[in-house]
Formats: structure tokens, sequence, C-alpha cells
């Protein structure tokens, strides 16, 4: 299957996101300031900090790949006490911004600055106890061979959690499939993965690929891990669409597969849609140990 069948040619991913990154370059005047942000970005995803924690690394080393501005890698040193902490990024930009921030915060860390096509992480065998990666893998151009790097790079009893983009979601078929491609009239001719990537992080983003939890976790057996879905969640900005599901399936231009997917929706009491069995959010987290 060819997954970046969507991947814009005209920049690289490490220049994207170089020259952009999710807190469009914010720079934090006060701890307080930070944290504040912290706290507004996990309650845009209800139950996200629960299934990709930051809690409960004391006395680990810890990765964070694809660490961005830094938001994880503050929470890891203010909500645990890992002896080890690593940052990792292809963007430049963002690996200044969360030094500076971990350093405001007066917490300390390692940053490491890796190449889009580097064929090895900057690490030793058997080096970390934890890898957490979220929302990266779905912006690279070959996720196998990354997670085979986090394979040789942790320890005996380590683990990984990564969050990529899950295609059984609402973004996927209520927001693209319906208030973009339809509704806006947006991407005629184009697939349905090739409008997901024009609609997640930009217009411009090279790669942004949604897998089902079975292409997923195919690809990490592959890599040499045995993998649990620990859940997903649905982000805000979702949830503003949820009720657009009842137009969507009286608009008969609607595929049959994403009109089966929102028939299929049940709803807790929150009124959060959930697809079997899960919630039908665009995170989807995933927690993998090394076989």
């Amino acid at each position: 299957m060819n997954w970046l069948k969507g991947r814009r040619e005209n920049e690289s991913s490490e220049s994207y996101w170089t020259r952009h990154n999710v807190t469009l370059h914010r720079k934090f005047a006060t701890p307080e300031e930070s944290f504040d942000f912290i706290e507004w970005r996990n309650l845009q995803h209800p139950n996200y900090i629960d299934l990709m924690p930051v809690k409960g690394m004391d006395g680990l080393a810890v990765l964070d790949y694809g660490c961005g501005p830094g938001h994880d890698l503050v929470g890891f040193a203010s909500e645990s006490k890992p002896n080890r902490l690593v940052g990792m990024d292809v963007s430049s930009t963002s690996l200044a911004e969360a030094e500076d921030r971990m350093g405001m915060h007066g917490f300390t860390a390692e940053f490491k600055h890796i190449k889009e096509d580097a064929p090895l992480l900057p690490l030793q065998d058997n080096s970390m106890d934890v890898i957490h990666s979220s929302g990266v893998l779905h912006h690279t151009p070959d996720p196998v061979r990354i997670l085979r790097e986090f394979r040789r790079v942790l320890r005996p009893g380590g683990y990984s959690q990564v969050m990529v983009y899950n295609y059984d979601s609402v973004w996927t078929h209520l927001y693209v499939a319906y208030q973009r491609m339809l509704v806006e009239g947006l991407f005629p001719g184009k697939s349905l993965r090739e409008a997901f990537t024009a609609s997640t992080d930009g217009p411009e983003c090279p790669i942004s690929v949604a897998y089902t939890p079975d292409e997923f976790m195919g690809m990490c057996r592959e890599a040499g891990f045995s993998p649990v879905l620990s859940g997903c969640a649905i982000s805000a900005w979702e949830m503003t669409f949820v009720p657009k599901i009842w137009d969507a399936l009286l608009d008969k231009r609607l595929p049959s597969e994403s009109r089966r997917f929102l028939s299929e929706l049940t709803f807790d009491s929150r009124g959060i849609p959930w697809f079997k069995g899960v919630v039908a959010g665009v995170d989807a987290c995933y927690r993998l140990h090394p076989c």
C-alpha cells in the first residue's frame, strides 16, 4: 500500500517542521504561562494524557522522539524524575525553543538534532527505558525503519508509547469526507487518504498519514514489537463536527465507507463517539513491547 500517495513534493519534512511547529514558535515568558499552555493543550484531547502519560518515569531513561517545542519534555521533568531525558527532532528551531523552555523551568535534558533520512538514531543499543513519540511517525517517510531503531535502543523490559493518526475517526470520516470534500467541495478527484493529508497540520505539510489500528500494529510487528492499542482520544475540534453526523448520513454523495462508519458510532454519557469499542478520535495511542 502506498502510504505516501498524498505526499507533497515541494518541501522536505525537515524544512516544513523547522519553519512551522505546534506552538507557531510561541515564546513563553514564565513557567506559569508554559504550564497553562500545556494544561490547555491536554484538555483539547480528553483522556490523551492518560494514554500517553508523562508520570511514572522516576529513575528511567526517557527519549521523546519528535519532541517539538518541548511540551512533553516539560511534562516528564515536572511530573517524573527520569535519570536521563533526551529530546530529538528534525527541527532545529523547535529544539532551540525546547531547550530554552526547559531552562526557563530549571529543567535539563539532552537535545539531539536528527535528519529525516538519517539511518540510525544517535543512541547506543539498549540505552533507553521508555521511548515516547507523540504525533510524529505519521509524518515520516519510513515509520518501520524508525520503529526498528526504537527496538534497537530500548533496554530489555523497556517499552515505547506512540500516538499516530487514526483512520477510523470522526476526523477522517466526518470532517474530511463530509465537511471538507462535500460541503466545502475541496479535493476533487482525490482519495480520502489524500484529502486527509491536505486537511491536517497545515495545507503544505509534506507527509500526514492516518492508519487503521490493524495497519499500524502490522508495521509494529514487522519492526519487532508486540503492540497493543491503549485507546484513542478525540480532539475538541472533532467534537465540534459531531452534530453534523446526521446531515452527513442524509447526503447521498457520502462514500459508503464513511457512511457505514458514521452509522456504527455509539455515544457515551459525555456524548463522545465510539467505534467498535474504541473512542472514534484521531489520536490512536499504542504501547509497544519488544518481542
